[in-house]
C-alpha cells in the first residue's frame, strides 16, 4: 500500500508542476510569472525529495555530483 500511496503522492506533485509552468509560460513576463515558475520548480523538488525519502532514487545525476565537486574545490 505504501508504494501505491507514495505513486500517486509523487505523480500529484509532478502533474501539478507541469500545470503551472503551463500556466507560467502563457503569463505575460513579470513578477506574476517568475512566481509561477518558482512554485513549479519547488512542487518538482519536492517530489524528488519524496521520491529520495522513500528510497526510490539511488544517486544524483552526474552532472550535479560534477558541479558540486568543482564548486567545493
Amino acid at each position: 500500500m505504501g508504494k501505491v500511496v507514495f505513486l500517486y503522492r509523487s505523480l500529484a506533485y509532478r502533474n501539478a508542476a507541469a500545470d503551472m509552468l503551463r500556466k507560467a509560460r502563457k503569463l505575460p513576463r513579470g513578477a506574476e510569472r517568475s512566481a509561477a515558475r518558482r512554485y513549479a520548480t519547488a512542487l518538482r523538488d519536492l517530489a524528488q525529495t519524496e521520491a529520495w525519502l522513500e528510497g526510490r532514487v539511488a544517486n544524483q545525476p552526474r552532472s550535479v555530483r560534477r558541479m558540486r565537486a568543482a564548486a567545493s574545490r
